[in-house]
């Protein structure tokens, strides 16, 4: 890949609604373009046998199992309610 243009940190900057100074846009010129020569290396590797992964760590799912139980009853869920009716909780209105 070619290195990075002034004009191009320039639009980056404008993207991301940063305000940057003349002497900034050179240094990040030449920063930005160091980090993109130093991830092309990648490029080099031989990655042919290697299997994709999502994540570094062997993650397992720590969720517990989705059973079903008993829970409370309606009544019981409604009884401390201040204010209920049909069965079902009542709450003040948010649309006009």
């Amino acid at each position: 890949m070619a290195d990075i243009s002034k004009e191009q940190v320039k639009h980056v900057a404008h993207l991301a609604r940063l305000a940057v100074t003349d002497e900034e846009v050179e240094k990040l010129t030449e920063e930005l373009g160091a980090i993109i020569q130093y991830a092309e290396q990648l490029n080099e590797l031989d990655t042919e046998n290697v299997e994709p992964t999502t994540h570094v760590l062997d993650l397992k799912n720590v969720m517990r199992k989705d059973e079903s139980k008993e829970w409370i009853t309606q009544e019981e869920a409604l009884k401390n309610a201040p204010d209920k009716k049909d069965g079902q909780f009542r709450v003040p209105s948010i649309l006009e």
